[in-house]
């Protein structure tokens, strides 16, 4: 099958890489009409945007392979995609049952996808598939995170708050946010206990014991609405952002401990998507609903447009290699 993805996230620090998104584009849009370009997105480097394909709008997670960051892996409406040579060619890996993905970590030894009926485990490259949802009340998963220092514990975020498992997924013990949906985990570059979660609802809420509880901090953003990202700057331990719908973007320079607002430039405070640049001190990226991304280098107190004009874009990540 050939096609294209959509994406954002964060990375480590690499010499070379390249920004992706996964962006869907329904602006203005109308039934019967043909749809504008979505799917997977590469940043060039004169900072234009280059389509890859797989034309599709409903893709919310991008991963690459670490033993070979030319094959992209995203979690799509109609199940994993697997890119191949840099995303050139494209294979749908997973059968009728899983569909509706919502996110994917790829280890060095094995696949994780989180979608609408649970999480499933792959060791030998997609062609088989584990359930590990079994001991979890609630299925829905919307976020799903390895933990980079023991592949054995795994963090998962659905309807119910944020789970932990520490036997790679065979049992899970609730950490916190159980009050609250999950839309998103992410784990720090420089202390692997710091975890930060993303909630609808309930604001930000931060670990700092490796994930085995979390906590709302005492001025946490986006309260009361709904928040759908997070991210670590991998040039400095102490920096945060988290990014949502009213909210906008949201920094953090002390680990946590305050926040302030970083919307002005931004033509609305609504974000669905943040990222940091590991090779750029300062610089983070936004895709602001159904506008374009923009970009600050002075830490989200100005922005400027970065193209992408119309999209959603609803991940994006670095991935080690460059353009071509």
């Amino acid at each position: 099958m050939k096609s294209g993805l959509l994406l954002l996230t964060a990375l480590p620090l690499l010499a070379q890489s390249s920004l992706y998104v996964v962006a869907g584009a329904a602006k203005e849009y109308v039934v019967g009409a043909k749809l504008a370009a979505s799917g997977l997105f590469r940043q060039t480097p004169t900072n234009t945007w280059e389509h890859l394909g797989y034309t599709v709008p409903f893709m919310f997670g991008l991963d690459y392979d670490p033993n070979d960051p030319s094959i992209v892996y995203m979690a799509a409406g109609n199940g994993l995609i697997r890119g191949a040579n840099g995303g050139k060619d494209w294979t749908l890996v997973t059968g009728s049952d899983i569909t509706e993905l919502r996110d994917l970590v790829v280890t060095p030894t094995a696949i994780y996808i989180a979608h609408s009926r649970g999480i499933r485990v792959s060791k030998d490259r997609g062609k088989t598939w584990t359930e590990l949802s079994g001991k979890l009340r609630r299925k829905f998963t919307e976020a799903l995170r390895v933990d980079r220092t023991n592949p054995s514990v795994l963090l998962a975020g659905g309807e119910e708050g944020v789970f932990r498992s520490e036997d790679g997924g065979q049992t899970w013990k609730p950490s916190g946010a159980g009050s609250y949906q999950i839309a998103h985990l992410e784990q720090s570059p420089h202390d692997p206990a710091t975890w930060l979660a993303a909630t609808q609802g309930g604001g930000v809420y931060i670990s700092r014991d490796g994930g085995k509880t979390f906590e709302s901090p005492s001025e946490a953003p986006g309260v009361g609405r709904n928040l759908y990202d997070v991210a670590f700057d991998p040039t400095n331990p102490n920096r945060m952002a988290v990014g949502g719908w009213g909210p906008g973007v949201t920094v953090s320079e002390d680990g946590g401990k305050t926040w302030a607002a970083r919307n002005v430039g931004l033509p609305r405070p609504d974000v669905s998507a943040i990222i940091f640049d590991p090779a750029h001190s300062g610089r983070i990226y936004a895709s602001v609903h159904e506008e374009a991304i923009f970009v600050s280098d002075d830490v989200g107190k100005s922005w400027k447009p970065s193209g992408m004009e119309g999209r959603v874009g609803n991940r994006m990540k670095f991935i080690p290699g460059g353009s071509k």
